[in-house]
């Protein structure tokens, strides 16, 4: 994450935000060269390199809906904060707590960090195979640090986490995957249709499809799952590790919840500027908190915490948003939000991967 220091050189100066800033370029989503999107390169053995997926996949089908460029990052953030060595590994080593700690943090943090979630993955799923494997090395080198002995204090039977070693990162890959699937079926509309669930049988596909993935962020071999029955068996296995407990967000340093740390700091901290990212923020990320829970499956919205009537009120919660969710995919907001969360050529992948796989399925 890029740390962004005030314009002013006096040391207590406030932070200024600006739209330039907030937009940022290139470099903030990459550190590790052009990206060359699926189709635009060939493999070794002479056929056209279309990466880990490709066209015709389900796992482009469901990527590239305009649904998931505005909610992956919401998606995937509800899921993963259940998955506790996540939660910890972000409240001990992400640049954002340090800032907190440090009492520098500033809601810009914040939304850069969000921002850059997006954009920072597509390489991987929509780039070619060289392209994949260099955004998977960079990854591992920055989560190589994010490691520690202490998941939950109030549990020591979790032990620690380890962002770049197999179990840690396998699920940060799962629960990327698995938020964007559940954001497909919920709330991907289709024209005047509504969102509509895969087959079983395409469920069961994009399942396996994860498989390249899981092997690149460096998954062990033997618990890849290739079915939705062995992505469930996966979750029942590891079901321990994941819940909203108070203690995994509870600073280690500082005794406070970092969120709460956060929103704290960043008030101290507070330029009417700051508005700029706070703005996007409730478009893209606070105003669906109602939304994003209610995509989870029952066992995960109970590892949520959230009461059977708020799970049996789940299809409800999200009618009742019907004309928000199909607004923000308008294809102005989708542009738009395309450009500012997924990065100038993040936007170039999803174009290119769209035009690869309408013209793979129009002559399949």
């Amino acid at each position: 994450m890029t740390t962004t220091l005030p314009p002013s050189g006096a040391a207590n100066a406030p932070f200024v935000l600006t739209e330039e800033l907030l937009w940022g370029d290139v470099s903030r989503w990459r550190r590790f060269g052009e990206v060359v999107p699926a189709g635009k390169s060939v493999a070794a053995d002479g056929s056209m390199d279309h990466g880990l997926f490709g066209p015709g996949s389900v796992t482009w089908k469901v990527v590239l809906h305009p649904a998931i460029i505005v909610f992956e990052s919401p998606a995937q953030a509800v899921l993963q904060f259940l998955y506790k060595p996540i939660t910890a590994g972000i409240r001990d080593a992400d640049p954002m707590s340090r800032r907190a700690r440090s009492g520098k943090f500033t809601w810009f943090d914040f939304f850069e960090r969000f921002q850059r979630n997006s954009g920072m993955h597509a390489p991987m799923w929509l780039g070619d195979t060289e392209t994949a494997t260099r955004m998977a090395t960079h990854l591992h080198r920055i989560h190589g640090h994010v490691q520690g002995p202490v998941i939950d204090p109030d549990d020591s039977s979790l032990g620690g986490y380890a962002a770049a070693e197999p179990r840690d990162a396998m699920w940060a890959a799962i629960t990327e995957m698995h938020a964007m699937l559940l954001a497909y079926e919920n709330l991907a509309w289709h024209g005047d249709e509504p969102p509509r669930p895969l087959t079983p049988e395409e469920r069961d596909q994009y399942v396996a499809e994860m498989a390249p993935y899981l092997r690149l962020v460096g998954a062990e071999e033997s618990e890849i799952p290739y079915s939705m029955a062995e992505l469930d068996a996966l979750y029942e296995k590891y079901a321990p590790y994941f819940g909203h407990r108070e203690s995994v967000f509870r600073d280690l340093e500082t005794g406070v919840n970092m969120m709460v740390q956060y929103r704290q700091v960043a008030e101290k901290n507070w330029h009417p500027s700051h508005a700029l990212a706070t703005d996007v923020l409730a478009e893209t990320y606070n105003d669906w908190h109602d939304v994003m829970p209610a995509i989870l499956p029952e066992r995960l919205q109970l590892a949520a915490g959230r009461s059977p009537e708020q799970i049996s009120a789940s299809e409800h919660t999200i009618r009742a948003r019907e004309g928000d969710i199909r607004a923000i995919q308008s294809p102005e907001n989708e542009a738009r939000i395309m450009k500012l969360l997924w990065g100038p050529d993040g936007v170039d992948l999803i174009t290119s991967a769209r035009q690869l796989d309408e013209r793979f399925r129009a002559t399949a």
